[in-house]
Formats: structure tokens, sequence, C-alpha cells
């Protein structure tokens, strides 16, 4: 029974994610599903795709329209294959080939008709929409042969020539969409991304990546402001409309002239037309003699491939981070209630080792979905950044249910993860394990959204690597977090320095619910800021629930109540009512807090305006669940030495609220290389880039960036 405490966590840790495949395995759509037709004697009209070994096309989403010279009576399909779609549920596909029989009016010598189908390939990505127009003659019907028809999306590689016969309505790919880099100093290239008029370019679809030489890593992109827009195939999404440069700095290690190869990934539309697969640039870049600029010189902006060591030190740093983690305020309250099993169960090596494991098993399995789901996030174009958990009230409000149940059992309301007297031994060994795995997990949740100073390069590393690697990054993050008590559980030396067991045990568990308690009311108090009062009265009925689950399940574990049982399963599925009234509340109303130099609420339109007019700009990223962001701005943005150097560069201070999902703010952390808060950026009145100050302020740190700013 008292597995149901931790369902809430069960289910955020076993959130379902799927492996991102690489868009480069993917056959050209035109190779894909090559379309043949012709006209008939009797005046009908067969069209042909042939599909491709391990593709397949929707039936329900093929769709033919006449432009000119045929009105279409009817159109006659073969039946399809049932095929349960994550997508679209239960529907029919065709493989191999499908033909279609058009019947209708000739009323010109030729047919315009336009195709539209939408397919998906076996390793898992599927097409956008396609859309084709057809010609057809009809003035020879019978004598007809076979002809395929030209894509309007060839493969795209460089120097291809337009195939002939292509629509006139679309550009080959190396028209519509121009791509050139020059190199930018010898420590930076200057990308240059120009669609032609009328089409447009996808942000979070551009990729880069360093071929050779080896000795060359790149940094974050700085992407200028895009421009929000509704597209068809993939949502609300962030395009380019026209020519940008995009500045790419870079990691180095030899000194003198180099020869760089830079392939750049793209994929864009026509604007009300169709849209072109995923196309692949390879451009030579000569980089001119400069000092060597390693990894170690700027950690936070190496988010490339190419160099080993960045790899390497991405891995060391994530493991500092780990250990760090195991210091923020937001861990160490489950982080004090493992200590106390530890120290339970050191009188058994054997009990140690398996809390340790168990413990560790945990932490990686919950850092490697929480990064898989970031990445296949990402992958797919969200906006996603680290501790984006906690943007989610359900998840909140889920947390501090578990925390107060947490307290419940250490105030001794009934026993969780211990063996009671007739449960028997395999009861004991099963809930044992079961939890030290969810201590794991739940320390996994709550210390995300602590982004330490040792994270900060390992994460914009991982954000930006192949999958492989940053999953690695994640694990390592794992790992250390783990560390401190994998050691006390494997070293029995280690284990020797705790504390002899006795009846002092019982009153530290009885004290250590107090942090616990906390943690739930710190999380009562993000949940206000999310949703308001509303939610602040829903997850307090549910505590209620949760306290009579507790002193239910309490009763039937030390005074044998048959009913109690029972009730505290009634009491849980009560408890989850609330949180589903949270999930559909509307945001709160935001309120600035107030600091020093009154702050306004960042946004890029603003933020331009400000820049155009030649002032100052400091910029402040924070979130309520922030306990870095929190730390700052009560030691150092509310203080006198603040405001006066603000007053003194006549600077704007500007603060954007991350609490809740904003896509806006996404944009900017991503923009300057963060993955999460807090993010402080000082924009100078000349206009020149933005300064990015470090995650741990200080009154010189602020007053010396602004004063620079301002000259």
């Amino acid at each position: 029974m008292h597995k149901l405490f931790w369902a809430p966590l069960l289910a955020l840790a076993l959130l379902a994610t799927t492996r991102a495949a690489d868009e480069s395995d993917l056959l050209p759509v035109d190779e894909a599903f090559a379309i043949h037709h012709e006209a008939s004697a009797d005046g009908s009209l067969t069209i042909r795709w042939d599909i491709a070994p391990g593709y397949y096309l929707y039936r329900h989403r093929f769709d033919l329209r006449p432009l000119e010279g045929f009105r279409i009576e009817r159109v006659e399909w073969p039946p399809g294959e049932p095929h349960e779609d994550e997508f679209f549920g239960a529907t029919e596909t065709y493989r191999g080939a499908v033909q279609a029989r058009v019947f209708g009016q000739p009323e010109a010598a030729e047919a315009r008709i336009e195709v539209r189908y939408q397919g998906c390939a076996d390793l898992g990505i599927c097409y956008p929409p396609q859309k084709r127009e057809l010609r057809i003659p009809l003035a020879a019907a019978g004598g007809i042969a076979s002809l395929p028809h030209a894509t309007t999306a060839a493969p795209a590689l460089p120097g291809l020539a337009a195939p002939a016969g292509l629509d006139p309505l679309a550009l080959p790919p190396e028209q519509a969409f121009t791509v050139e880099a020059i190199a930018d100093g010898a420590s930076g290239l200057l990308l240059r991304l120009t669609p032609a008029d009328g089409y447009y370019l996808y942000r979070d679809k551009t990729r880069l990546r360093v071929l050779e030489p080896a000795e060359v890593a790149l940094a974050a992109p700085r992407w200028p402001a895009a421009t929000p827009h509704r597209d068809d195939h993939f949502g609300e999404v962030m395009v380019y409309f026209e020519q940008i440069e995009v500045p790419v700095p870079l990691a180095r290690r030899p000194a003198g002239p180099l020869n760089l190869q830079l392939e750049v990934g793209i994929q864009g539309c026509q604007t009300d037309g169709i849209c072109y697969p995923p196309m692949r640039r390879v451009l030579e870049v000569a980089l001119p003699a400069g000092p060597a600029i390693g990894p170690e010189a700027d950690p936070e902006a190496l988010a490339g491939e190419g160099v080993p060591t960045s790899a390497a030190l991405a891995l060391l740093l994530a493991l500092l981070g780990g250990l760090v983690l195991n210091l923020m305020p937001c861990v160490l309250p489950v982080l004090s209630f493992k200590l106390l099993g530890l120290a339970e169960n050191q009188e058994s090596r054997e009990s140690a080792r398996r809390h340790a494991i168990w413990y560790t098993a945990g932490v990686l399995t919950s850092f490697a979905v929480v990064g898989a789901s970031v990445l296949a996030l990402r992958a797919g174009g969200q906006l996603l950044g680290w501790g984006f958990q906690l943007q989610q009230p359900l998840v909140v409000a889920a947390l501090a249910y578990v925390m107060l149940a947490v307290g419940l059992s250490l105030s001794g309301l009934f026993q969780v993860g211990a063996g009671l007297a007739g449960t028997g031994e395999a009861l004991t060994r099963r809930g044992g394990r079961a939890g030290d795995f969810f201590t794991g997990v739940l320390a996994v949740v709550v210390a995300t959204p602590c982004t330490a100073p040792f994270m900060t390069g390992a994460l914009a590393f991982a954000f930006t690597a192949p999958p492989l690697l940053a999953l690695a990054v994640f694990l390592v993050l794992g790992l250390g977090l783990a560390l401190p008590f994998l050691l006390v559980g494997l070293v029995p030396a280690l284990g020797r320095l705790l504390p002899r067991p006795g009846p002092w045990m019982d009153t530290l568990k009885q004290l250590l619910a107090f942090p616990m308690y906390l943690t739930a009311v710190w999380l009562v108090w993000v949940l206000a800021k999310q949703r308001g009062a509303d939610a602040v009265g829903w997850v307090l009925i549910g505590a209620t629930f949760i306290g009579l689950a507790g002193w239910a399940l309490g009763q039937a574990q030390y005074r044998g109540r048959r009913w109690g049982s029972a009730l505290a399963l009634a009491g849980m599925l009560a408890a989850t009512a609330p949180l589903w009234a949270i999930a559909s509340l509307p945001p709160a109303g935001r309120e600035v807090a107030e600091e020093a130099g009154d702050s306004v609420p960042y946004s890029a339109a603003a933020l331009a305006s400000y820049r155009a007019a030649g002032r100052v700009v400091f910029v402040n990223m924070t979130a309520d669940w922030c306990v870095s962001c929190k730390a700052n701005e009560k030691n150092v943005l509310s203080g006198e030495a603040f405001a006066r150097a603000l007053a003194e560069a006549d600077a704007v201070y500007m603060k954007g609220d991350w609490t809740n999902v904003d896509p806006e703010i996404t944009r900017f952390l991503e923009q300057h290389g963060a993955v999460g808060v807090p993010l402080y950026v000082v924009f100078p009145a000349d206009g020149g880039p933005g300064r990015r100050l470090p995650i741990l302020l200080t009154d010189a740190i602020v007053s010396r960036a602004l004063e620079e700013a301002r000259r």
C-alpha cells in the first residue's frame, strides 16, 4: 500500500520517450514516394505512387483537387493495410505501391491536378504533408507512356542542378535557400542564411557541425530574433523570412591558419506551398591564424562537436555539478532522509550496499529519462530548458503531495520502506529497494531546477551534442549526485564513519520531517505563483486526503485494522481529483517583485526598442522555483549598490519570469547559450552584443558590467 505514495513520481519516471532518429537517414521525399501518371483511352486518369521499402503512405491523407482542364467526379482507391498509428489511431496505409483511378470530364488538352499526401519511414520519422501539381496531357489518351512526376524537393546536396521538368511553382533547393559562411576573425564564423522571396527557414531545424579538422569545436550560435509563424506542418514555430547573419564562436587548438569544413543542416518551406525535406550543405571556410582558444577558456560556450577534450571536459563538469547538487537547498531534505536510511542499515554490509546501488539506480534512471525527454522534445522543435518539469503545475502539486507524505512517514504516522513485525522478510526487501530507488527519483526531480555553476557548461554541451554523448553527460551528472552515497555503501571503511545506530535515530527521523514539510510549503508557494489562490485551495484539499490516507495506512500497519488499507486507497484516489482541477486553472496574474531599480517585464520587442534608443539594458531571467535566482535577487538585485549602478549607467532593468512555460523567454535563453535560469545579460549602450554574467552574482560583478556597458 505504501507504494501508492510514490505513484506521481513513478508516472514521471516512466515518461515515454522515443529516440530521435537521424533525419540524414531519410530518402528524399520524391525517392521515397515516386509519382507516375497517365491518361487512359476511356478518359480516366491513373496516378501511381511507387513506395520505397521501409516507407508507407497514409490512405486518409490523400487529397486530389482539379486545377484546370479536368473535372473530377470520383476517385477509386484500393483498400489499405490496417495500421495502429501513434498520431492518427486506427488507420490504413499503403506499402510497395498504390494506384488511384480518377474519373471525370476532360475540359482541355492538359489536366492540371493538385495531389496532397503524407507518409512516414519505419525508422520513426514522418515527412511533412506534401503537395504536388501534376500536368497530364489528355490529347493523346491511350498512347501516353507512364512519366515520373518531377520532384519539387530534390536531394539537398551542394551543386545539384534543378532536375528537368521541375515544377515551375517551386525553386530548386539551392535557389530557394542560400547558405554561406565566412571567418569572423580567428575565433568565430559568420553564417548567412538567405531564403528567397516567398520562402522561409525553420530556426529550430538548423544544425551546425564541424566535419574537419578535429581540433575545432563550435559554440552556441547567437541566433537573431525569429518571426512566430503558424505552420501547417509543425504548428507554432519560429522562422526566418529574410536574410539573417548568425555569429558562431568557436574553440580551436592550432594557432596557425585552418581550412574548416562546416556542415549546415537546414529545412524550409515555400509560403503557402511545398515543404522541402531536410537539406545538407557542406561549406569550406578559411580561418586566419590566431591564438589557440581551448575549451578551458570558455567552458560555458562550448556546445559543438569535434574536440575530443571538450567531451571529456563536459563529462568532468557534469560529475562536479552532480556533486555540488548534494549541497543545494532543494535537495538537502531528500538526501537527509537517505542519510538516515544508510545509518540505520550500517550494521549489515550487504544491506548498505543494496541501499546504495538501488538509490544510484533511481538517480541514473531518472536522469536518463529526463535527459532523453528534453533531447527528444527539442529534436521535435519544442522549446525547452533545464528545470522544465517545475513549469508544470500538475508536477508541482504532485511533488508537494510526495513531500508531505514523506514528512508524515518520518513523523511516525505510517511507515515507508521499513520492515514491520509480521510482514515478512520478502516484503522488507521489496519495500526497501523501492524506497531506495524512488528516493533517487525524488532527488533528481527536485535537484534539476537547481542549476549549479559547474553544471552549466556540461548541460550547454549536452543540449547540442550527439544524442549518445548528450545522454552520457546526463548520466555522469546523475553519478555525481549519487556518488557520496554510493561510496559510503560500497566502501566499508567509509560506512564506519557514520554514527552507530541507537535511540537517537528515532528523534532524528522525526526532526527530518520538518524540512520535508518546508519543501512542501515551498512547492505550494510556487504553485500559487503559477495558478493563484484557487490552486492553493485545491492542493490543500488534496493534502487533507493525503493525511487521511496516511493515518488510515498507519491504522492498518500498527493496529491491524483491516479497513485501514481500503480507506488509505480511497484517500489517495480522492487526492487525485484536485490535481486535475489544478491542471485546468488558467495562469495566475503575475506580480513584479519589488527590487532596487523598478523592473519592467521582458519582451523581445521592448528590448529591441530600448537598445535602438541607446539605453543600457540589464536582463534578469528568473523563476519562482529557482533557488539560485532568489538568492541573487535577495543578496544583490535588491541592494542599494545595484540601484546605484543602474542609475549611474542610465540602465533599464528588465525581468523575465520563466515560472510558467514562456516560449519567448526560452528563445532568449537559447540565443545566449543558456539551458536554464538564472540568466543575466547586460546589453551596452553602443548596440554591441550582450554580455552574459556568471550565475552567482556579486555587487562588484554587476556594478562593473553596468559601468562598462555605459561607455
